[in-house]
């Protein structure tokens, strides 16, 4: 059967079932012509008896698309390259470097909790003296201007007060960081998955993202601090295991073994860990968010040494907090989210329905907050571009912020006695002699001091009305700020936002059954915050323990759970999480937890890359050269040479193993060739260490004309046994081995061990399953380098 027959029938076949392959060209001729053509030919110069893979399309692609991946990411070096340069210093290191080696991963991850919190009393310190400032100001402003009849004097100050604040941070972000916006936590989440996020663990990252949380907060923005710590910490994880910064060019000469992609990332899952417990002092749940949101690949040990870094995290922002607030050695400011202590509520059977309902309702409106918060992401994509437009929206927001505030404030007239409410800054506002506004006590607040008032009123210390209007206008607020380019963090306006509807709910059931047990609202208030943020981000064990951590209060832990499972089940009826949702925006190539399900008659064959471009184990450095310039491949099979001198070659040669372009880089750099072997220095496995993480690019590598001609054994530096699978494998099983690994490239074999092909993550991911109203199915990604 000829090529041309070949291929229309395969066109026509659902499944392809390969029995056999011819191999194309071998790559060993470093023609100029031969490397071109390798690009431009034509499905008649593939494999016969293979279909071809989605092309990298060039084509323009419509904001918004959510099943597009973008070229432009590539997958972290999780598997350690076991070359013979790493097995001999292996050999020779001995029992006391292992010990030492532990010994610094535990010193590690102490530094990382210790680190970690002190940044965080840091941001919480400057965001509760600047918000005093500020608050204290404003009350007594407004209680001064009321009796002149000047109202707009404290409206503008409430917005100037806003917008600079604001101003100074969204610059930040737009024009020093972007990659600081937002929470964090997508990018952290595919930083644990195994992809390189660009810039996502750098110094300035860190001190962008800790100044801009302070502006975006004090700014007023419906947003809170705690999200942001778990990117801070994961920027502290990544900049201590190393013992060095290339960004202020230095080098401790520290923890120089920890240099490679495999120990930085259980680092990251530690300080993610360490950040989730300093905002909310949840030592466990710290863990289990690393575990459930991030990490792909996970241990025993690694669950101890996160634990350790968790645990520590917690206690030195204890000691210092406690010490700021005068009652040294008194620990009772575990985490910054402090949501005062709760008194041990007790439920009956008959409200177990009611907290599922009001699960539900989270679920339900979860999935409508990032619905629109969607719409409103692809909008900012489309059109606000321009950096200075981005931080003149974010003031607009802040400016919109004091203006429903103060609306609010000023148009529902809800009064309540003085001593009623814990409020620190009681505003009179209309309100008649010895009472204060309540709706000026929850705006004259941070967030966090909202959420905790909410919790702890008295019964009726709110009105439906005024909780009816705070919920419509926050809920579209928060909204709104989240995906600006400020610093800022959702679970506090989520969590405010499902305590005042939940509140609100109380007071409707109080009314309809007056005689019921109906112990405190704040049981309601838990419930309505739990339900909501679950329907936003769809966690549910590790935010289980993290609100149980955070309340103190482990007697709901059984209403939690079923509210959170109603919350996540009925979100997931309509759409993805907010984190998934902004991780396919940004075309991200993430792995889920399984394989996608009824691809078993999908096979490698139709999966891989090809055609592939390999090395021989003794390579000319020229063809390595113009190979590394031509291509933006980061991985080659290294194989036999051919074993013919015909000039045409129809096989690649059996697989001898795999080499890195960032080794080969490396090794043109030291001039690491076979004519020079007399003056080499001692090679061994650090010479990859010292580059690490930033390897420089092929035009960085100055090479002679006559050094061109050398040659390079590839055999000492490349990995001799990576993981292969045959053509035959099943998609399923190569998404586990991925999964399970670590690994960044799987070459695909012939029956004779030949090399056909190269699986990479994004041919993976391009496999997606979709979730849509009860219905699921299996969709093939665009990769697109315009994304």
């Amino acid at each position: 059967m000829d090529t041309e027959e070949n291929a229309n029938q395969i066109d026509n076949e659902e499944v392809i079932r390969v029995t056999h392959f011819r191999n194309l060209s071998s790559m060993s001729a470093p023609s100029q012509e031969e490397l071109n053509s390798i690009y431009t030919d034509d499905c008649k110069s593939l494999l016969s008896s293979v279909r071809r893979r989605v092309e990298i399309s060039d084509e323009k692609i419509e904001p918004g698309s959510l099943n597009v991946l973008s070229a432009k990411y590539e997958s972290l070096d999780y598997d350690t390259c076991e070359n013979h340069l790493l097995l001999d210093e292996e050999r020779k290191k001995g029992y006391k470097f292992v010990v030492k080696k532990n010994l610094a991963r535990w010193f590690i991850f102490l530094l990382i909790g210790v680190v970690t919190a002190l940044i965080a009393c840091a941001i919480d310190i400057s965001i509760e003296e600047l918000s005093q400032v500020k608050y204290a100001s404003l009350s007594q402003y407004v209680d001064h201007y009321i009796t002149e009849g000047k109202l707009y004097i404290p409206y503008f100050l409430w917005v100037l007060y806003n917008i600079v604040p604001v101003f100074i941070g969204a610059t930040l972000v737009a024009f020093v960081e972007p990659i600081a916006a937002g929470s964090g936590i997508p990018q952290v989440k595919c930083y644990l998955n195994g992809v390189k996020v660009p810039r996502v663990v750098r110094i300035k990252t860190l001190f962008v993202k800790s100044v801009g949380v302070v502006c975006s907060v004090v700014g007023g923005l419906a947003g809170g601090k705690e999200g942001p710590m778990i990117h801070s910490g994961a920027v502290v994880a990544a900049g201590i295991s190393q013992g060095k910064s290339t960004t202020f060019k230095s080098d401790f000469n520290m923890f120089y073994y920890f240099r490679e992609d495999h120990e930085k990332r259980d680092f990251v899952s530690g300080g993610a860990a360490a950040g989730v417990s300093a905002a909310f002092g949840a030592p466990v749940g710290g863990v289990l968010f690393s575990l459930e949101e991030g990490t792909s690949f996970w241990n025993q040990g690694l669950t101890w040494r996160t634990f350790f870094a968790s645990v520590i995290s917690t206690f030195t922002l204890n000691v210092v907090l406690s010490t700021y607030h005068g009652v040294p050695g008194i620990l009772n400011f575990p985490g910054l989210l402090n949501l005062g202590q709760f008194e041990r509520f007790s439920y009956q059977i008959y409200e177990i329905p009611i907290f599922i309902l009001m699960g539900c309702i989270g679920g339900f409106l979860g999935a409508l907050w990032n619905h629109l918060n969607f719409k409103l992401s692809v909008w900012r994509v489309k059109y606000i571009r321009n950096k200075f437009l981005k931080v003149i929206e974010a003031c607009l927001v802040a400016a919109l912020t004091a203006t429903v505030g103060f609306l609010m404030m000023y148009l529902i007239n809800d009064c309540k006695p003085l001593g009623q409410d814990p409020t620190k800054y009681p505003t009179q506002m209309y309100c008649g002699d010895g009472e204060y506004n309540v709706l000026a006590s929850i705006w004259f607040q941070t967030p966090e001091a909202s959420v905790r008032s909410l919790f702890h009123d008295p019964p009726n210390t709110h009105n439906a009305l005024s909780l009816g209007v705070f919920v419509v206008f926050y809920y579209i607020l928060s909204c709104t700020t989240f995906g600006l380019a400020c610093s800022i963090g959702l679970f506090i306006p989520t969590l405010l936002t499902g305590a005042a509807w939940g509140r609100l709910l109380y007071v409707g059931l109080a009314h309809v059954l007056p005689v019921a047990t109906l112990v405190h609202p704040g049981k309601y208030a838990l419930i309505g915050a739990a339900a909501q943020l679950g329907g936003v981000v769809r966690m549910t064990i590790s935010l289980t323990v993290i609100i149980m951590e955070t309340t103190g209060n482990i007697s709901f832990a059984l209403p939690l759970i079923v509210t959170l499972i109603a919350a996540k089940w009925t979100g997931d009826f309509f759409n993805e999480g907010i984190y998934d949702t902004h991780i396919q925006l940004s075309g991200v190539p993430l792995l889920p937890w399984e394989p996608p399900p009824l691809v078993h008659n999908v096979y490698a064959s139709e999966v891989m890359s090809h055609p592939v471009i390999t090395l021989r184990t003794n390579e000319n450095v020229g063809h390595i050269v113009e190979l590394l310039k031509l291509t933006t491949y980061n991985g080659f099979p290294v194989v036999d040479p051919p074993i013919t001198d015909q000039s045409e070659v129809v096989t690649y040669g059996r697989i001898r193993g795999l080499i890195l372009r960032s080794q080969l880089i490396v090794i043109l750099q030291r001039k690491l060739f076979n004519e020079t072997a007399e003056y080499w220095d001692t090679v061994t496995a650090s010479i990859f260490r010292a580059e690490y993480p930033r390897f420089p690019t092929i035009d960085q590598v100055h090479i002679a004309e006559e050094e061109k001609t050398y040659s390079i054994d590839l055999r000492p530096f490349m990995n001799p046994s990576p993981y292969s699978v045959l053509h035959s494998t099943s998609l399923p099983r190569m998404f586990r081995l991925f999964r399970a690994l670590g690994l960044r490239h799987l070459p695909i074999v012939n029956d004779t061990n030949e090399v056909i092909g190269l699986v990479t993550r994004k041919d993976l991911a391009r496999y997606r399953v979709w979730h849509h109203q009860g219905r699921m199915g299996v969709e093939e990604l665009l990769i697109s380098k315009e994304l």
